[in-house]
């Protein structure tokens, strides 16, 4: 069975000028990002929001069951690589720890294929890009988008290049080649990477997958909203603690709660965002804090959170007015707290972050000393990878098996 599609237009996201849908497209044409626009109304009166959530996975596994709200028109088009709803994990002791009395949920992201939330929207991408006959995609990336796009791109037979910052996890690299995908360490940052795509992306023949510059990553990530209102009986939380560097999933979230009220399926109760970055890449927080639109490029970043050390994001302004909007704010968290959080949750809950991921639990924890949400809200963190692709500590001893081992030895 093949969905309807409801997919009509693209906006831009800056001036609201409607651009057809039905090609490729990078940025709009006044050069800001572009948003996919649907039919909510016939949706409304087509399609069950119960029906829909209780599809077969076989069929349509996890984001791709919402397939009336995402823009693939044809079954053939999904690159799909065994997609799963990731779980909700409530970390009671982690709660207590904090200052919390109500439920703080996270929401485990790197249950996906590839180890992190990226796959939702390079899977989208991908899958679009297939639909447009695109045989050629080339990003810069912290670690991994790229390993999300080396490896939709091969399930879709395509060629991929990423470009990554030389001290990138060295996990990510090789899971970007180890998927056959085309991978170059530069010596610079994020937005430095991009500029080698951008530069050569016409000679090369490259679709530039870049955060933003095209419209069809963010309706992968908008799907985290979806599913977090679904595994929530159609409510959402009170706050949602999000690891923003491009800012793609906060975005994409604001964007599908407010489809989601068009079509009936939640109210108009929407979570205060709270866009998280480290204080040694704080760009998003500067802007906010000085009330401004756009964020100024940050220098010298510097984070062992990889994926939100961007110095520039071209969607600042859809962060920055999501963030506002809902009552919420930007926090830069301290490089130890990162750390601290990291281990405080795994210690305590068995439950192991990435850095970016224990970057929001230590924001947490900063807004409920602070006053900025209570004590009793129901909060969600969002632990955007696996916390296995990161290097950690060894903080194993060395016994000596043919030596005498005591009790206290091991104590």
């Amino acid at each position: 069975m093949t969905p309807p599609s409801f997919l009509t237009h693209l906006d831009c996201s800056k001036t609201g000028a409607r651009v057809d849908a039905g090609r490729a497209h990078n940025l709009s044409p006044e050069g800001w990002p572009l948003l996919a626009r649907y039919d909510l109304d016939a949706m409304t009166a087509r399609v069950d929001r119960d029906a829909v959530a209780a599809r077969d996975p076989v069929a349509f596994p996890g984001f791709w069951k919402w397939r009336e709200l995402l823009p693939v028109a044809r079954n053939e088009d999904v690159v799909s690589l065994g997609e799963v709803d990731t779980p909700l994990i409530e970390t009671p002791v982690t709660a207590s720890k904090i200052g919390l009395d109500g439920p703080l949920l996270v929401k485990d992201e790197g249950r996906l294929p590839t180890g992190s939330f990226k796959a939702r929207g390079l899977a989208l991408a991908v899958s679009m890009a297939k639909s447009y006959g695109i045989r050629r995609m080339a990003m810069p990336t912290n670690g991994n988008a790229g390993a999300a796009l080396s490896a939709y791109g091969a399930r879709a037979g395509m060629e991929t290049w990423s470009f990554c910052p030389d001290d990138t996890p060295e996990m990510n690299v090789r899971e970007i080649a180890a998927q056959g995908g085309h991978v170059f360490r530069v010596n610079g940052l994020i937005h430095q990477c991009g500029a080698i795509v951008g530069a050569l992306k016409e000679e090369m023949g490259w679709f530039d997958t870049s955060t933003l510059k095209e419209p069809y990553r963010i309706e992968g990530k908008k799907t985290m909203g979806i599913e977090l209102a679904f595994q929530l009986g159609w409510t959402l939380p009170d706050a949602i603690f999000y690891p923003t560097g491009g800012g793609t999933g906060l975005i994409g979230m604001w964007k599908a709660f407010d489809e989601m009220e068009r079509l009936g399926w939640i109210g108009s109760e929407r979570p205060k965002m709270f866009a998280v970055q480290a204080q040694g890449c704080a760009p998003i927080v500067k802007a906010f804090e000085a009330g401004e639109e756009h964020a100024p490029e940050w220098l010298d970043a510097s984070t062992a959170a990889a994926g939100i050390r961007v110095p520039k994001a071209i969607g600042d302004f859809l962060i920055l007015r999501a963030v506002r909007a809902s009552g919420g704010t930007a926090i830069a968290v301290p490089e130890a707290e990162i750390e601290q959080a990291r281990l405080m949750c795994g210690r305590e809950d068995g439950l192991h972050l990435c850095p970016e991921g224990a970057a929001t639990l230590a924001a947490a924890r900063m807004a409920v000393s602070g006053g900025l949400i209570e004590r009793d809200a129901r909060v969600v963190l969002f632990n955007c990878g696996s916390g296995l692709k990161y290097p950690l500590p060894d903080r194993a001893r060395t016994l000596d098996r043919t030596g005498t081992i005591t009790a206290q030895m091991v104590s």
